[in-house]
């Protein structure tokens, strides 16, 4: 057997071509997890009819729409609603609520940074409101009386806003619902889900391209004397689809498991994402903050997300008898002036107006600085995971779409197989 050409042949080919197709394998399936961000396909006739009849496993392959288009998706992109899902579930969660979140704000802190932003612009507001609503008899009005009521709501605006501040911490859970601003915010930025996977998993998705080298060329060796056991056309081809669909299994199983380390005489197995716990928190933690939980979304999801009408009566309810609390003694004199119901129209219109200073919520700077707090705190919380929990950030978002990769393993390795026969015969 050693002295036949042909095996000799085969002995060099095969593991070069197993090689080679496994490590193309697992490149190629690394790309399929993250590119394209959009799908790209072609129209297949007949398709579009088909597709209500394929079995629900078979739809949601990112390789075939409902229209009837055949193409690709990258995994990710097209599961981010339900990895963002997933991901609040399963981790965020379990690193802190909403509430959390808020106190590492330190919103004694977001309270007098908004009184400082607010102080220049509140006598403005008051004027444009009293301008609007009745401009002949707030000219009208004394100037003691005007001045005093600038004076006396720009004194007393800090403790106004750090009472609001206090309200917003209390009801937080009630003004934000902290999953479906993850999942939003993922949804208008599915490039960020891509990103996130790419600098969490990086040292993996590295092994797992080289892994497919390293596993297929011994593989391949075995696979040679297989077929000089069975000399018939079809095993190298099906020698090479189990190949490409090992590599790639073997390859998930050692990044993820064991999920709890395991000492076998003098050696440690431990999934090779699982060791890495402190170094992954540390980059999720810059990511959370930087990118998800940060000011600006806060404020966002406050202002103008789905409960915001919430936050604004909450607001609007609180600064009512704030301002008539700050008015004092002019109170009188507005309301002689103006009349009563005038006076309560304007008030409300200050308080209403007055919301909009939540704005300071997207002050660039003001956000860096407590995002340091976000990330430090994100960090502590998930170095503190126990490792079943901490698997789940990375596995539980793609488990269900594995099977996608080991067959896509195995086809290239049919590929492969085929190839072999055309160049090198049986």
């Amino acid at each position: 057997m050693w002295s036949d050409p042909r095996f000799l042949t085969h002995l060099i080919s095969v593991p070069l071509f197993t090689g080679v197709i496994g490590y193309i394998t697992n490149w190629t399936g690394v790309l399929m997890l993250f590119q394209p961000m959009r799908f790209h396909g072609l129209r297949v006739p007949g398709l579009r009819f088909l597709y209500p009849y394929l079995p629900r496993r078979v739809q949601v392959i990112p390789a075939i729409t409902h229209d009837g288009r055949f193409g690709w998706q990258g995994i990710i992109p097209s599961r981010v609603s339900k990895m963002a899902s997933i991901s609040v579930d399963k981790a965020l969660l379990k690193v802190g609520g909403i509430a959390d979140f808020y106190r590492e704000f330190e919103p004694d802190k977001i309270a007098d940074h908004i009184a400082a932003t607010a102080r220049g612009e509140i006598r403005s507001v008051v004027e444009r409101i009293m301008e609007r609503e009745h401009p002949r008899l707030w000219h009208d009005l004394p100037p003691v009386v005007r001045e005093a009521v600038h004076v006396r709501i720009q004194e007393r605006l800090p403790s106004i806003v750090r009472g609001l501040t206090e309200q917003i911490g209390e009801h937080i859970e009630d003004l934000i619902d902290a999953k479906l601003l993850v999942i939003r915010h993922f949804e208008e930025h599915p490039e960020l889900m891509n990103d996130m996977f790419r600098e969490v998993g990086r040292k993996e998705l590295r092994f797992m391209q080289n892994f497919g080298f390293y596993l297929g060329f011994p593989l391949g060796v075995g696979l040679v004397f297989i077929i000089e056991a069975v000399p018939q056309w079809w095993v190298l081809p099906f020698g090479g689809a189990v190949i490409g669909w090992v590599a790639n299994w073997i390859g998930i199983k050692l990044i993820f498991e064991p999920v709890f380390p395991r000492r076998v005489g003098p050696f440690r197995f431990h999934g090779l994402f699982l060791r890495r716990q402190p170094e992954v928190s540390d980059v999720m933690a810059t990511i959370i903050a930087d990118d998800i939980i940060n000011m600006r979304n806060i404020g966002d999801e406050l202002l103008f997300g789905p409960r915001s009408d919430r936050t604004r009566q909450m607001l609007e309810t609180s600064l009512r008898p704030a301002i008539d609390s700050e008015v004092g003694f002019a109170r009188s004199a507005v309301r002689v002036g103006m009349g009563t119901e005038r006076y309560d129209r304007i008030r409300d219109a200050v308080a209403s107006e007055a919301v909009e200073f939540a704005t300071a919520f997207s002050d660039t700077e003001f956000g860096k600085q407590q995002a340091v707090k976000i990330n430090r705190f994100v960090a502590r919380q998930m170095r503190q995971l126990r490792y079943d929990e901490f698997n789940e950030l990375l596995r539980s978002a793609i488990k269900q779409d594995e099977w996608l990769l080991f067959v896509h393993g195995g086809v290239l390795g049919i590929g492969a197989g085929l190839i072999h026969l055309v160049i090198f015969g049986v």
